[in-house]
C-alpha cells in the first residue's frame, strides 16, 4: 500500500468523513525574549516639602518604609527559589497572565538520541507484464528497531511482495532482513537483520499523546534520503480513513511526509515512538496530512508478530460479498435497503449456520450493517469462536442466523 495508491483513494469524500480543518498550521506571532533580572525603577513623583512634619518624625517614617520594603523584597525572592536535583539553584520568574510568551524549541539533542533507531528499508520484487515477462522492481521504505537483536518494524505495504529486503542503519551499515510476520489490516509487519547492540526505540502511549504537541517525523523520503528529520504537531488523534479499501483509525499530524518515509518513526519531543508513518492525503492544493499508526497499536500487532508470525485470533465470517452501500447498488442489485450481499459461503462452519448466496447481511448482534466496512469493523470487536446473531434478509423476510466464528487465516 504505497502513498500513491493512498492519494487515489482519498478522491471519495466519504473515506475522509470527520475532516472539518484541513489546515492545521499555527504561528507564532508577537515573539518575546525575556532575558537576565533587570528590574528598571521609576523615581516617585516629585512632592513640595510639608514644613508641618517634624524632621525626626518624616526619618523614622522613612525607616520603617526601607525596612518594610526589604522585608517584602526578601521574601517575594525566597519563594521564587527552588533547588534542582544537581543542587544549583533556580529561579523562576513570573510571566503575567495576559502575556503568552512562545519559545522555539532546539531539537537537535533529542534527535541525536533517536536517530539511531530508524532505518533505511529497500526490497526488491518480481513482477509479470505480458510484453516483458518477469522483471523486478525496486521499492524503498523506512523501519524502526524495536529491539537490540534486530527485530525491526515496518509497514505491510513496505514489504508486500519482496523476494528480497534489505535494510540500512543510520551509521550506513547494510545488512540482509528476513520476514518474520506481517498484517494487513493494520499495515505493520517486522522484519529481522543479524546484528546486536542495536538501538531500540523507547516506544510510549496513546495516553500520554495530546493534540498539538510537537512531533518528530524520520525516514527515508524519496528512497534516497535516509535519516532525513521533519518536525510539525499532532493534529488529530484518532481519524477513521480509508487506505486502499482497508478502514483505519489513524493518529494525523502536519509533519511533512513523503514517499519513502512510511515505516518511518514518529516521535514525541521526549524521544518516545508515539506512530509508525504510514500514509500521507495530498493533492495540488492539499498539504500537512499525514497520518501515522498510533503506537499502543503498534506495540499489540509487533508482539503478536514476533511471537506468531501472524496476528492471532481474528474472527472470520467466511464469505465474498458486495458491499451495497448506495441506492445505486440498491437499484443494481434489486436490494431494497443497505447491508452486505452474499456472493458465495467459503467456510464450512458458516455454511453449516443456514447463510446462503443472495442473502443481505443487516445486522450483527446489536451492530448494523450498512456497508462492507461495518460488517468489518462488526468482526474487529469480536474474537474467533464468538457465537454471533446475524441478520438478514431473504426473500423480502427478515431472518436470524446464528453463526460461529472461525479464526481469520
Amino acid at each position: 500500500m504505497d502513498e500513491n495508491n493512498f492519494n487515489e483513494e482519498t478522491n471519495e469524500e466519504s473515506n475522509l468523513n470527520d475532516e472539518t480543518n484541513l489546515s492545521e498550521e499555527s504561528y507564532l506571532k508577537d515573539e518575546k525574549t525575556y532575558s537576565g533580572n533587570v528590574y528598571t525603577v521609576y523615581p516617585p513623583e516629585k512632592k513640595e516639602k510639608n514644613r508641618h512634619v517634624p524632621m525626626i518624625l518624616w526619618l523614622v517614617f522613612s525607616l520603617l518604609l526601607c525596612m518594610g520594603s526589604s522585608f517584602l523584597t526578601a521574601r517575594y525572592v525566597m519563594n521564587k527559589m527552588q533547588k534542582d536535583n544537581s543542587g544549583s539553584t533556580v529561579i523562576y520568574e513570573a510571566v503575567p497572565t495576559d502575556t503568552v510568551v512562545y519559545q522555539s524549541s532546539d531539537l537537535s539533542g533529542i534527535v541525536s538520541e533517536i536517530e539511531n533507531s530508524v532505518v533505511e528499508v529497500y526490497t526488491e520484487s518480481v513482477k509479470y507484464n505480458t510484453f516483458f515477462g518477469e522483471y523486478v522492481t525496486s521499492g524503498a521504505g523506512s523501519g524502526v528497531i524495536c529491539s537490540k537483536d534486530g527485530y525491526i518494524i515496518t509497514n505491510n505495504h513496505v514489504i508486500e511482495d519482496a523476494k528480497s529486503i534489505r535494510v540500512t542503519l543510520h551509521d550506513g551499515t547494510d545488512y540482509s532482513a528476513v520476514l518474520i510476520g506481517k498484517d494487513s489490516i493494520t499495515d505493520l509487519a517486522v522484519i529481522k537483520i543479524d546484528a546486536q547492540n542495536l538501538t531500540p526505540a523507547t516506544l510510549g502511549s496513546d495516553n500520554t499523546v495530546k493534540v498539538g504537541e510537537t512531533c518528530i517525523a524520520i525516514g527515508n523520503p524519496l528512497g534516497t534520503l535516509g535519516g532525513t528529520v521533519t518536525s510539525g504537531i499532532v493534529s488529530a488523534l484518532s481519524r477513521t480513513i480509508t487506505v486502499d479499501g482497508q478502514k483505519m483509525t489513524l493518529m494525523q499530524t502536519n509533519t511533512t511526509i513523503n514517499p519513502g518515509n512510511s515505516g518511518g518513526g514518529l516521535f514525541d519531543v521526549s524521544g518516545n515512538l508515539i506512530g509508525i508513518v504510514n500514509a500521507k492525503y495530498s493533492s495540488s492544493d492539499i498539504e500537512g496530512i499525514g497520518f501515522a499508526i498510533p503506537v499502543d497499536v503498534v506495540k499489540e500487532i509487533t508482539q503478536e508478530l514476533i511471537t506468531n508470525g501472524k496476528v492471532t485470533g481474528r474472527a472470520y465470517l467466511g464469505i465474498k460479498a458486495i458491499s451495497i452501500d448506495s441506492e445505486r447498488a440498491q437499484s443494481y442489485y434489486g436490494m431494497s435497503q443497505n447491508g452486505v450481499l452474499v456472493r458465495s459461503v467459503e467456510l464450512q462452519s458458516t455454511i453449516s449456520s443456514g447463510l446462503q448466496t443472495k442473502d443481505l447481511i443487516i445486522g450483527m448482534d446489536n451492530d448494523e450493517i450498512r456497508s462492507y466496512d461495518d460488517l468489518q469493523d462488526a468482526l474487529l470487536k469480536r474474537k474467533a469462536g464468538d457465537k454471533v446473531t446475524l441478520k438478514i434478509i431473504r426473500d423480502n423476510q427478515e431472518k436470524e442466523l446464528s453463526v460461529v466464528l472461525a479464526e481469520r487465516p
